[in-house]
């Protein structure tokens, strides 16, 4: 099976330039591939996995990934799909994230010499010296201005009345001027982005044109959503990160393991690499046992992301937590010192201090409505205070909010 034919079959592809001439261009040679990345956190997110296991993809079928980083992009900030201009970080936040971002990838794909290893680069290294008035010489002519205008980025801004900066404004001449550099120095033919990227990625694939007589092609993602309508990538409780010292594995198990049943099949092939026949296999335990097609689905994204003995362990946790009703230190947790708990704390400070609920009145609506227990044990007093006869022998108390969310409480 060709790269196209595969990538097309896992549901990646939303538009390309020129298929026909890509799809004979990647069965034949070797294909330099560049996605990018800003570096607006310290480790990418189940947002960003599509675009993850499209690198892996690459690797698979002998192609070149080459990664981005936006570390000079970022201090603009692109303004796709954003009402309002992105907080602007410091070189040092920069720095961090970007080895935090290495870090998330490094878990799926490989880095290296290789013929086919993949390369990152920071796009500093050659727009932080770029002279104003020669890139308006050089290349500021190149772009119309009327054009830049209908572009999706700045369109639905402009129509939503929310502000745009000229500096926001000239994310796309960067961006594009990235890819005619990865062209001219790292053989990069193809840029792989979200939807929401298209108009960025043709202006790069044109300027490569004009600039350099050379073919570039661009190829785009679907923008998921779940069944539901939420955002991919996000929970109750915030992001869903790839890095484990941001989000524990088990948390990210049960992320995959409460999907939608609808989302089911269509995480499977975008995300678990089945083959044929282990497709059709998952596609009928999801017809006949939808919740065990969930835990395998969880199970193997989670051993892609954090190897089998964490896929393992988070698959028995959840057993035990939502099966047998019981804990298990594989739960996330959190501390109180015995000072702490000697001064009362009650369940409504514990639903916060867990992240549970954002703030004390919303715990007190959640113990209202039933939805608190400590050890399984519904609370109906918003007053209760935890003591040491809450504490196992083990010395913890699991926290519950609702059926999905659990913690183990433990002391300092």
């Amino acid at each position: 099976m060709s790269f196209l034919k595969e990538f097309s079959d896992r549901g990646y592809l939303y538009q390309a330039t020129a298929f026909e001439e890509l799809e004979k261009m990647t069965s034949e040679e070797q294909v330099g591939f560049y996605v990018g990345f800003d570096c607006t956190a310290e480790s990418l997110h189940v947002g960003n996995l599509m675009q993850i296991m499209i690198l892996r993809l690459l690797q698979k079928h002998g192609h070149k990934p080459i990664v981005i980083v936006g570390g000079a992009t970022t201090k603009i900030g692109d303004p796709s799909g954003k009402d309002e201009a992105r907080k602007m970080l410091t070189d040092e936040d920069i720095e961090k994230n970007i080895q935090g971002i290495k870090k998330s990838l490094s878990k799926f794909i490989k880095f290296g010499d290789g013929k086919n290893d993949a390369i990152i680069l920071n796009n500093s290294a050659w727009l932080d010296s770029l002279g104003y008035i020669e890139f308006l010489r050089e290349y500021g002519k190149e772009f119309s201005v009327n054009r830049m205008l209908t572009m999706d980025s700045v369109k639905l801004r402009l129509e939503r009345e929310q502000p745009l900066t000229f500096l926001e404004f000239n994310y796309m001449l960067l961006q594009a001027y990235d890819f005619m550099h990865l062209k001219k120095n790292h053989n990069c033919s193809v840029q792989l982005g979200g939807s929401d990227q298209w108009g960025n990625i043709v202006m790069g694939a044109e300027l490569i044109r004009k600039k350099l007589s050379q073919p570039a092609f661009g190829l785009t993602t679907p923008l998921l959503t779940t069944s539901s309508g939420a955002k991919m990538g996000k929970s109750a409780n915030g992001a869903i990160w790839i890095n484990e010292d941001m989000l524990s594995p088990y948390e990210y198990f049960q992320y995959w393991r409460n999907t939608e049943d609808l989302d089911v099949i269509k995480f499977s092939k975008l995300y678990a690499e089945y083959n044929n026949e282990e497709q059709q296999e998952f596609d009928k335990l999801c017809h006949s046992h939808i919740n065990e097609a969930k835990k395998k689905l969880a199970h193997r994204l989670t051993e892609i992301c954090h190897g089998k003995e964490n896929a393992d362990n988070a698959l028995s946790t959840s057993i035990k937590v939502f099966e047998e009703g019981g804990a298990d230190d594989n739960l996330a947790e959190v501390f109180l010192s015995k000072e702490e708990l000697a001064n009362n704390t009650s369940i409504i400070d514990l639903l916060v201090l867990s992240e549970f609920c954002p703030s004390k009145s919303e715990a007190k609506k959640l113990v209202r409505a039933g939805g608190a227990r400590i050890n399984n044990n519904k609370i109906e007093d918003e007053n209760y205070n935890l003591t040491d006869n809450d504490f196992s022998d083990s010395g913890h108390v699991k926290l519950s909010a609702g059926k999905k969310r659990h913690i183990l409480v433990k002391l300092k």
